[in-house]
């Protein structure tokens, strides 16, 4: 892909395919319920970013060579794309462009970056910790030899997982320069091309080749923003043991003195002067809605909690455990050979002394 040359229809075909699967990346990163079940990340961070530079390179290609020709000369897509953030004003496109691209370098490539380095830190330094943890627990019979050669075996796995995401952020980070590397060539390429070979006007080639290049470099920067988004869920999410989903809904819609709170500070914000009413209304009727929903729900939760409490304390359980912890008050013991003197089946008559 880096070297053959690509017909615009193809591009747009693959083009289709990286924005897919960078979406479908996001979604498994939400929906994962640990991040070492999502262990191929690093690897699939790898490939997709290549496969999103080779795109770019193939667009380049074309943008130069076809660029005079019209705005489908790099494809359909691009031309979309372009047309759409241009607006017939090159200087809103490329500040558009920029605006994404210090979103994914600056703000989510670098904070992710920060994260799974301080996470990879962290995990090797707590590793013979937990080892000395896992034999602890064998030693003392909590776990059999098989549960502590599999924990051993998940907590080298988490060591590798957080080291190869330290190191896969960098491509991540290294994409969102090539982009407006990228982005320079084609515009200042382009009026070289246009200008020098084709003869083309300032003004013409201007207006065909940054349509060009503002769409080319939105189609690679929007699945890169996507990726590094799933980079960043997946390595902020290091303690999670559920889905991404329910711990938002446990922890921040189900929390209704919040909600409650909300639903008046919206409430007041939308009868102060010269604020619009619809909006804020709107949403505090919506906040205040879920503050009752989730105070129901809670209700619901400790009144069913009571219901279940007592059958844990029955009084037969409670004899049960106070039998297991009797003491006796006599013991004795005999040896093997003695066993005769205290069984009455064979003449013995231990026991009937010890009682008289």
């Amino acid at each position: 892909m880096l070297a053959l040359p690509i017909s615009p229809t193809l591009l747009d075909v693959l083009l289709a395919i990286s924005l897919t699967i960078s979406l479908l990346i996001l979604l498994v990163a939400i929906n994962t319920e640990r991040p070492l079940d999502f262990s191929v990340f690093p690897s699939l961070l790898l490939i997709v970013t290549l496969l999103r530079l080779g795109l770019n390179v193939a667009s380049t290609r074309l943008i130069l060579l076809k660029g005079n020709e019209g705005g489908s000369a790099a494809g359909h897509l691009i031309e979309a794309f372009g047309s759409f953030t241009v607006g017939g004003n090159y200087f809103v496109g490329f500040v558009v462009f920029l605006i994404f691209l210090v979103i994914n370098f600056v703000v989510i490539t670098k904070g992710a970056g920060r994260i799974a380095e301080v996470a990879a830190r962290f995990t090797l330094d707590s590793m013979p910790g937990k080892q000395m943890a896992i034999d602890a627990d064998l030693n003392h019979g909590v776990i059999d030899d098989q549960q502590a050669r599999t924990r051993r075996s998940e907590l080298q796995q988490e060591t590798d997982f957080y080291g190869a995401m330290d190191g896969a952020s960098k491509f991540v980070r290294g994409d969102a320069i090539a982009g407006l590397v990228i982005m320079a060539v084609n515009v200042l390429g382009g009026l070289g091309v246009g200008v020098l070979q084709n003869g083309m006007r300032i003004g013409d080639a201007l207006a065909s080749y940054t349509i060009l290049t503002v769409g080319d470099g939105l189609v690679s920067q929007i699945p890169g923003l996507i990726v590094s988004t799933a980079a960043g869920v997946v390595v902020t999410r290091a303690g999670g043991s559920s889905r991404l989903a329910l711990d938002l809904r446990d922890q921040l819609v189900l929390q209704p003195r919040a909600l409650t709170l909300a639903a008046v500070m919206l409430g007041a914000l939308a009868v102060v002067p010269g604020l619009p009413f619809l909006p804020f209304a709107l949403l505090g009727g919506a906040t205040g809605w879920l503050a009752r929903h989730a105070a129901t729900r809670k209700r619901s939760e400790a009144e069913a909690a009571m219901v279940v409490a007592p059958t844990a304390t029955e009084p037969d359980a409670e004899v049960q455990v106070r039998r297991a912890l009797e003491v006796d008050e006599l013991g004795l013991e005999i040896g093997y050979q003695l066993v005769s003197l205290a069984d009455p089946s064979r003449g013995g008559e231990l026991l009937s002394r010890i009682r008289a």
